[in-house]
């Protein structure tokens, strides 16, 4: 994930909706009912599926209330993507996906079962299925599918295509492997119908979440391409896949550009989750190496149409440019309800200098935020000191007698402050507070078995206590710099590797990193997910989300009260639960988060007067009014140019 805050695009937007969770699900009869034993057994079809609270669209969800159903088709959608990529397929943990392709969620090339909603957290709506049925003790979950629904070249999705897909995915990703984790069985059980059998009874939310899978087409990648040789699914490639979705890849260049074209004769085009949306004509990617020559592109105009700004000194002082002054770009920040993300310094605990807390908590204490916001953050964002941020997730103060009954029976392998002491982070606005921060880490490091050797931090062997930081975007200095300078003041010695956005990955991938800065999104409903992201299996699984290397049995044991919750007081109360057990073992250097998305955009887009409250931004809800001048190099120039009568700019002193 890249070490940046949050962001809003085609790609990370999916991305964010795609992490599910614990549900009560909702009804439709949309066929004739089964009756008697049967119905007891089976349940009933519905159509959409709730996780939280009742759809506020019931059963007769034509449209999203926040989109123009009349919204005009055509235009372009220009967007940047950072690095490079080298593969069409993004199943296997090998290769480095194009943009606009997502294993999780589809991307914009793959319909999935049911659709996640924009508008309302924990909400799916029905897509490639048209209803889902499950008995009560949620040992199971049918889905009927939709007869319309068809793949990119005309032949129809299949439940054998489904079942085929299932049993690819978890064997070749991570992510499906845990998240479908208690799935035991995909079968065709009707003409068009597939069950999911699971091995234990009680997960509410498993019914939910099998409605997240996407849906390829078997008979593409059991066959041969134009040269005649078989296709291996296994392995990333470059010829251009049959999908599902609103949009097919219509060129591309190997690691600089691809473009998608809207797919005329989309199947689902009428259905709920699409009608107003995926209006352009195309969609084109321009690939740059790193965050500050994507920013000059932006503000050129033509190769990036929107940003979400990840930038405070950019926010607050660098749009200042031609396009802005005159009009024809615009910026908002925009509220959300999805709580934030954990953002922070990963420590992997696979490696034996991060294994003991001591080590990891000292770590910590040397992070001065204060001092970070205040001269490059110009004080614009809030400290992160939880994983569940902004949401009723989060825990707070000493825990609830809830909690208790959760935490109690495993005391004795839980640090000791989980139950007499509120959580906090180090605050070096206080006077001395560098000082008396500094002290307490040496302390632990001592405690922990390091000790200084002249200028250097050693271990028992006599071996220097070093740091490796690893990072995909040379900006990521600033960030780093301040953090490694003050754990030189321990003796600590720090060095940082910056590589492009493909070995990055591979490193991310096999977890090669002393420390790198993970974004570790959440949704208001977690669950099966919540495996990949801090269970021990998943800890040894290259490609998992478990990026600390979380081997931790008390971990797991909250992780299936979480799963298993029977109710929404029972998922908030382990979920608090979690955080607390998270949070004390310092896994993670918690950084910061902007409370708002930081939207800029050229005028070029009609947009609905409304938003989706949930997720904040739906950029595929827009159309294209009409395209915008953009600025030639000789206009940039002359725009910039110093005016001699103006008094002379003082430059800020810091990023």
């Amino acid at each position: 994930m890249p070490p940046v805050s949050r962001a809003v695009s085609a790609l990370t937007l999916t991305a964010l909706l795609a992490l599910s969770a614990a549900p009560a699900l909702a009804q439709d009869t949309p066929a004739a009912p089964a009756t008697g034993a049967a119905a007891q057994e089976a349940g009933e079809w519905r159509t959409w599926s709730s996780l939280i609270r009742p759809s506020k669209y019931g059963n007769d969800f034509a449209h999203y209330d926040f989109v123009n159903p009349d919204a005009p088709k055509g235009g372009r959608l220009n967007l940047q993507a950072a690095g490079t990529f080298d593969s069409f397929n993004p199943f296997p943990v090998r290769g480095t996906p194009a943009a606009g392709f997502a294993a999780f969620g589809g991307g914009i090339a793959y319909d999935t079962l049911m659709d996640q909603a924009l508008d309302e957290p924990g909400v799916s709506h029905g897509l490639i299925a048209e209803a889902m049925r499950y008995p009560a003790d949620f040992s199971s979950v049918t889905f009927r599918l939709d007869p319309a629904a068809t793949f990119q070249d005309g032949q129809p999705i299949t439940a054998d295509d489904v079942v085929w897909t299932f049993e690819t995915v978890t064997r070749l990703s991570p992510l499906y492997a845990n998240y479908y984790h208690n799935v035991t069985s995909a079968a065709v059980t009707g003409e068009r119908e597939v069950t999911f059998r699971f091995n234990q009874t009680g997960n509410r939310e498993l019914p939910n979440i099998m409605g997240d899978l996407v849906v390829l087409p078997k008979h593409f990648w059991e066959g041969t391409d134009a040269q005649g040789r078989k296709r291996d699914i296994d392995n990333p490639t470059l010829e251009i896949p049959v999908g599902s979705g609103p949009y097919r890849v219509k060129a591309y260049q190997p690691g600089a550009t691809i473009t998608w074209e809207r797919v005329a004769d989309y199947w689902a085009a009428g259905k709920g989750p699409r009608v107003g949306r995926y209006n352009y004509d195309e969609i084109r990617y321009t690939y740059f190496r790193d965050q500050s020559a994507g920013w000059e592109a932006f503000k050129r105009g033509g190769f990036s149409d929107y940003r979400s700004e990840n930038s405070a000194g950019r926010w607050a002082q660098g749009y200042d440019f031609p396009a802005f002054r005159d009009g024809r770009v615009k910026k908002e920040a925009i509220a959300s309800e999805t709580g934030e993300p954990m953002q922070g310094f990963v420590l992997n605990t696979r490696r034996e200098k991060f294994a003991d807390p001591r080590t990891r908590r000292a770590l910590t204490l040397a992070y001065n935020f204060e001092e970070m916001n205040r001269s490059l953050f110009y004080g614009q964002y809030a400290r992160t000191t939880s994983y569940f941020q902004g949401t009723e997730l989060a825990s707070s103060g000493l825990p609830s007698e809830a909690e208790l009954r959760i935490l109690e029976p495993l005391r004795d392998q839980v640090p000791a402050e989980v139950f007499t002491t509120p959580f906090t982070l180090p605050d070096y606005s206080q006077p001395n507070a560098e000082r008396t921060y500094l002290r307490e880490a040496f302390e632990l490091l001592t405690q922990a078995g390091w000790k200084r050797q002249g200028s250097q931090l050693v271990n028992a062997r006599g071996e220097p206590f070093r740091i490796e930081f690893l990072a995909a975007d040379p900006s990521s200095s600033r960030v780093i710099d301040p953090f490694a300078n003050q754990l030189k003041r321990l003796g600590i010695e720090t060095t940082t590797r910056i590589v492009d956005a493909s070995q990055y990955q591979a490193l991310s991938n096999d977890f090669q990193y002393d420390i790198v800065t993970d974004v570790m999104a959440q949704s208001l409903s977690p669950g099966n997910e919540q495996r990949d992201f801090w269970s021990s299996a998943a800890a040894g699984q290259p490609g998992s989300r478990n990026s600390p290397g979380i081997r931790n049995p008390v971990v797991d044991a909250i992780i299936e009260k979480i799963i298993y919750a029977p109710d929404r007081d029972s998922l908030v109360a382990a979920t608090h639960a979690l955080d607390r057990v998270l949070l004390w073992n310092f896994y993670v250097v918690p950084q910061y988060h902007n409370p708002s998305v930081w939207l800029a955009w050229w005028d070029k887009f009609g947009m609905p007067e409304k938003r989706p409250a949930y997720a904040g931004v739906d950029p595929f809800s827009w159309w294209v009014k009409g395209e915008v001048p953009v600025d030639t190099p000789a206009d940039q120039a002359a725009a910039d140019a110093p005016d001699p009568a103006a008094a002379p700019a003082i430059p800020p002193t810091r990023p």
